[in-house]
């Protein structure tokens, strides 16, 4: 039987071992299938299961010789099996055991990334609702924008990653397809009721048409959902390394005890871990142009696409698996520092607020292309150091004229853009 696995097996599931357990499971479903419509004995399935092996370096040895990976399992099998073998692969050909397995294992991959998605949103939930009323200042073009919250900020990455969830459910569904359909994918020497049948058994669904192979456009939506995420695991990387900066320093990485940031300099905590996802997703992304090209075969099939799959699909769904609970680690430990935010968006002197003087100043009576000049003119005297923003605005004649000095204070009020956090949080939150 095919064996279950737990988030630290992914590996397992490439290695040969589990691929040729598949690959026997494939083959002895399709016996169970054939006795069932008369084409072999009734009793062979049941002697087939009771003796069915095989030996991997058996089949390594067999290989090298005869060229042919599925040839030489089946020879090994049949070493074991005896006489009941040859009714073993009955009517199929090689790409009904490989491409149906492949199924599989993509299927038992995309439940350890689930798995890993589900253990990132519940650590993004946790810290998005701890901090949805921790103010921070918001940044365009890297630049302070306007105050959001901490907790705000999460919540887009919670969101983000609970499309990718709904995503990867979509790309799992899609590529569990069977197909056993013979040498072009016509059935011509075999019953399409064992390509049902071993479907059913195997949690799949018929491939549509085969044409011997199941189309590759399945897998290459699969690895691109594979790369979108990657890009959603880089994007809160980025964030988190960006916070991290010295200058900035408002949230990092946990620095555990005995931990060195440099082999030069002792006082550095680098954002090593994310600085890692972000390389990974790199690499992750990388498998996505190969799984688009290999949609395009020759005829009803070619084999191609075998060299690439047997590449990326172990080693991308392994770095993601491998990223997604590195990135749910890092956000479980983040260090958040809430002082820092504050002294961060008071560090402009109040600037953050001119859109709300520009607008009160609209709603008193002027124009907006003069409050804005008006605001404008202030806000760069406090870049060049001149002062601070509220001071400035109370002294500015064409202000006064406008508001009084206490109504430009009270527009100074945090207030207005924390007041809707907790509903863009608990909106995001809904989606996992």
């Amino acid at each position: 039987m095919i064996p279950r696995y737990s988030r630290k097996e992914m590996a397992s599931i490439w290695e040969p071992e589990n691929r040729f357990r598949i690959w026997l499971e494939v083959e002895i479903l399709a016996c169970e299938a054939q006795a069932e419509l008369g084409i072999i004995p009734k009793d062979a399935p049941a002697k087939i299961r009771k003796k069915a092996d095989f030996d991997i370096e058996r089949i390594d040895a067999i290989e090298k010789e005869v060229k042919h990976d599925v040839i030489a399992f089946l020879t090994s099998v049949g070493e074991y099996v005896g006489k009941e073998s040859r009714f073993i692969h009955v009517g199929m050909t090689s790409s009904d055991v490989l491409d149906t397995s492949f199924a599989v294992q993509l299927r038992q991959a995309s439940d350890l990334i689930l798995a890993g998605l589900d253990r990132l949103l519940a650590a993004l939930k946790k810290r998005a609702t701890e901090h949805k009323a921790t103010i921070c200042i918001g940044r365009s073009h890297g630049i302070h924008a306007e105050p959001t919250t901490f907790g705000v900020k999460l919540a887009g990455h919670y969101a983000a990653f609970a499309r990718a969830k709904e995503r990867m459910l979509r790309a799992r569904e899609e590529i569990s397809t069977c197909s056993i359909s013979g040498a072009v994918g016509t059935f011509a020497t075999i019953d399409p009721k064992v390509e049902a049948y071993v479907a059913k058994k195997l949690g799949l669904k018929p491939e549509t048409v085969s044409t011997q192979v199941i189309p590759r456009d399945r897998h290459a939506a699969f690895f691109a959902t594979l790369g979108v995420i990657a890009s959603s695991i880089e994007n809160l990387a980025v964030e988190i390394r960006h916070l991290q900066r010295t200058e900035v320093r408002e949230a990092e990485e946990f620095f555990s005890p005995g931990q060195k940031g440099s082999s030069a300099m002792p006082h550095k905590r680098n954002p090593v871990l994310t600085e890692n996802l972000t390389g990974m997703a790199r690499l992750i992304r990388s498998s996505v142009i190969p799984a688009m090209e290999n949609v395009a075969l020759w005829h009803e099939r070619d084999i191609s696409h075998s060299a690439v799959e047997r590449v990326i699909a172990p080693d991308t769904t392994i770095l993601l698996d491998f990223a997604l609970n590195r990135l749910a680690g890092v956000v479980e430990n983040l260090l958040v520092y809430p002082e820092r935010m504050k002294h961060n968006l008071d560090s402009l002197k109040g600037l953050v607020y001119s859109q709300a003087v520009m607008l009160a100043l609209t709603e008193a009576g002027m124009s907006r292309e003069e409050a804005y000049k008006t605001v404008q003119t202030q806000a760069m005297k406090v870049w060049a150091g001149e002062g601070d923003f509220l001071s400035l605005l109370q002294a500015d004649p064409v202000v006064k004229k406008h508001l009084k000095a206490h109504q430009v204070k009270l527009i100074f009020d945090d207030s207005r853009y924390t007041k809707y956090a907790a509903t863009i949080v608990e909106r995001a939150l809904k989606l996992g």
